[in-house]
């Protein structure tokens, strides 16, 4: 599933980042990388908020929908 599709409040490990090169570089500086657990905060109009690696970042579905958990 993908980390667009996780429940407010759900704990998820990432199993893998798709996409190309550079979205996934883009992705890795974010700390999204295979292994590290992902905690979503919020959600509004396909904007998330999530937790990663003691952070909270924000994404746009397209980009958690690269993010496989």
């Amino acid at each position: 599933m993908t980390l667009s599709m996780v429940n407010t409040g759900e704990i998820k490990q990432i199993i893998k980042v798709e996409g190309n090169d550079d979205t996934k570089k883009f992705l890795e500086n974010l700390g999204f990388v295979t292994g590290s657990c992902v905690t979503v905060i919020s959600e509004t109009r396909g904007n998330l908020i999530v937790n990663i690696k003691n952070s909270r970042v924000a994404i746009d579905r397209s980009m958690a929908n690269r993010i496989m958990v």
